[in-house]
């Protein structure tokens, strides 16, 4: 444990931007780069604290702001299971990074050791890693700084995934255990992914190439690296074509690419040269998000976001519980969060017969809520997911003794599934593998899977506001309940349209509302949203 004149020496080198308040949210930390020193080597300090509070277990330092501008950055905590931070640990975050003076900082830092009964000979082990932003390096420093003075093993993995952390973090927790998750290195991971994917695909060709844009960011030379750990063209393996990867300018980093600029533009990146009908999937700058798309036969562009992936995921993962012979014993269920289209919630509800859950914004929430079935699907529709398996699922899907051929060979893809999908957070690689081995198995392009429901007309509009703090929500986001009479405004005006759906949040990052809006045309959705807009702006006044 640290000495109090080594934490306020070392808190010296890192001085707090003055007038500045933090707030540590569902990203951890996230604003310009150039502010965040003092904050992350705080979080260090946290970081330690956690793993003394947990008897020395393995927690995870995050440095990203993943689709965020390249002089953005951020700092995250991993939790032992490769789990986002506990929400109670948030407050203490904010309240380190906020301490006005070093001073001020160590009495915190103290307070939270005595409060917490965190016994300040535990050991404390952390491993960190960073994208490829230019700040991060830098950043790293702190962090470093941190680990040292408060005397915490640390090992730096260097430049990772955001997602390949997590896994990390999981499976150095777990090893030796009855959970025992994998190889905790970065082979480690590439070798389970490949490993299932092969056993996944049951020999099944894909249909035709993917082209992935991977943002400027690690997810481009990540995936390089996974490419030769897949099964090659002539085994049957992916035709992968990795675009947008030039990490050697970090001014390029999600500009003009990744899912975030495809989602929020409804279009494919300028330097796109697919053809018609070709598949293409987008990564975000940490490559823990991954939307795909394609443009028509008639030049038309079409999105396959998260609500799509879900969909997707929630079909064949009940069809093989189904030809298994495990469909009475497996209860699946998909989470969703109020941005998702109308049409997905009713194909879920109406034809793939599967209850669905709607949660506040942000994937702790969907993550929590998906752990309460016995297969939990749950994507954001900005493409930030993945699938969940209980303890209890695991065990039936690994014991349960097949009847006949077909039960064999769907239970052997199940069992697979379980491995190639990363449980611990959404993974844009592991993600993009489970959708092309669900492609293959259904023999279907991006068309086929885009006929499988027509999305309602959306549109989504970003308002800035004087204090975003007094937009407060009810019904999981869906409803304001201030400022008084705002709701009642809404659903007067949600009324006039035919299948109109609309609500308003506000951001968690900066002073400004989101405005979503759906309706059954394009015209009525853009108007529905721009009405909702003007009664927000006018309700902000």
């Amino acid at each position: 444990m640290a000495s109090v004149d080594g934490i306020e020496a070392a808190s010296a080198q890192f001085p707090r931007p003055a007038d500045r308040i933090f707030q540590y949210g569902t990203a951890g930390f996230r604003m310009k780069a150039s502010l965040l020193d003092c904050v992350v080597f705080r979080v260090g300090l946290l970081a330690a604290l956690r793993s003394r509070k947990l008897n020395g277990q393995i927690i995870g330092v995050m440095i990203t702001a993943s689709h965020n501008p390249p002089d953005d950055n951020g700092v995250k905590l991993v939790d032992p299971m490769g789990e986002m931070l506990e929400a109670s640990w948030e407050s203490y975050a904010t309240t380190l990074a906020n301490a006005s003076s070093d001073k001020a900082l160590v009495e915190a830092y103290e307070k939270l050791t005595s409060d917490l009964n965190i016994k300040p000979e535990s050991k404390a082990r952390v491993v960190l890693a960073r994208d490829t932003r230019a700040s991060g390096p830098r950043l790293v420093s702190a962090l470093v700084e941190a680990l040292k003075v408060t005397g915490a093993e640390y090992t730096d993995y260097t430049l990772l995934t955001t997602p390949q952390l997590h896994y990390i973090t999981r499976c150095l927790n777990t090893k030796g255990t009855p959970y025992e998750y994998g190889e905790p290195t970065e082979q480690g991971y590439y070798e389970k992914t490949a490993a299932s994917f092969k056993t996944a695909m049951q020999g099944r060709k894909p249909n035709g190439g993917v082209i992935v844009d991977c943002a400027n960011g690690i997810g481009g030379p990540k995936l390089r690296e996974l490419l030769k750990y897949l099964p090659s063209l002539s085994e049957g393996g992916l035709d992968i074509k990795i675009v947008n990867d030039d990490v050697v300018q970090p001014e390029r980093l999600n500009y003009q690419c990744g899912a975030d600029f495809v989602k929020t533009g409804q279009r494919a990146p300028p330097s796109s040269q697919a053809a018609p009908l070709a598949r293409c999937a987008s990564l975000d700058g940490d490559a823990d998000r991954i939307v795909y798309y394609f443009v028509d036969s008639d030049e038309t562009f079409r999105l396959l976001d998260g609500d799509r992936i879900a969909t997707l995921a929630a079909l064949f993962i009940g069809d093989l519980a189904k030809h298994a012979g495990l469909a009475e014993k497996l209860k699946v269920g998909v989470v969703q969060t109020a941005y998702a289209n109308g049409a997905s919630t009713d194909y879920i509800t109406q034809h793939l017969k599967l209850p669905v859950v709607c949660t506040p914004t942000g994937v702790k929430h969907l993550h929590h809520a998906a752990t309460k079935f016995d297969v939990g699907v749950y994507f954001e529709a900005n493409g930030h997911g993945t699938v969940v398996f209980s303890d209890l699922a695991l065990k039936r899907i690994g014991k349960y003794e097949p009847q006949s051929p077909a039960q064999h060979a769907a239970l052997a893809t199940l069992r697979a599934l379980t491995q190639l999908i990363n449980q611990a957070v959404g993974d844009a690689l592991s993600d993009l593998l489970l959708v092309e081995v669900i492609l293959a198995h259904k023999g279907w392009g991006p068309k086929e899977w885009d006929l499988t429901y027509t999305d309602l007309p959306n549109r989504l509009v970003r308002v800035e506001v004087k204090d975003r703090n007094i937009f407060k929500t009810v019904d999981a986001e869906r409803k304001l309940e201030s400022p008084p009479g705002v709701q009642g405004q809404i659903d007067s005006l949600v009324g006039k349209y035919k299948n109109g759906r609309s609500f308003a949040r506000a951001s968690g990052t900066e002073d400004a509302v989101r405005v979503y809006a759906e309706a059954a045309t394009r015209g009525e959705a853009d108007d529905l949203a721009g009405k909702v807009a003007g009664l927000v702006k006018q309700a902000s006044v």
